[in-house]
């Protein structure tokens, strides 16, 4: 092992011990060891996500006909806490209109029927 990476483990242990106020046990840093990795790939994997999304909506703009999911994908990347809140609304919204549409040609078929016979 080589000394200079045994010093800054152990510098970045003693780090770590003045932040918690104590010297962690072997368990407790694997865990936070872990946790680092996993935000990492986290980052990582939203990182990738969002470059495949850029490129599907410049292949979108160049295809005439796919314009509106471009523009829908550009507002996504642009942003995307408004545009997530947007499509929950938008959702919603469509889901009460299939009911209430549902309902209303219910209603007027019992009324061809009962009117017919």
């Amino acid at each position: 092992m080589d000394p200079s990476s045994s010093t800054d483990k152990l510098e970045r242990e003693f780090k770590q011990a003045q932040q918690f106020g104590r010297w962690l046990s072997d368990d407790e840093r694997l865990a936070l060891e872990e946790e680092e990795a996993e935000a990492l790939r986290m980052i990582e994997q939203q990182r990738q996500r969002r470059l495949r999304l850029i490129v599907f909506t410049g292949v979108c703009v160049l295809i005439p006909p796919l314009w509106g999911l471009a523009a829908g994908l550009s507002f996504y990347l642009l942003f995307p806490d408004a545009a997530k809140r947007v499509a929950l609304i938008a959702g919603g919204g469509l889901i009460v209109v299939a009911i209430l549409s549902a309902l209303m040609i219910g209603y007027l078929m019992l009324t061809a029927v009962n009117i017919l016979f």
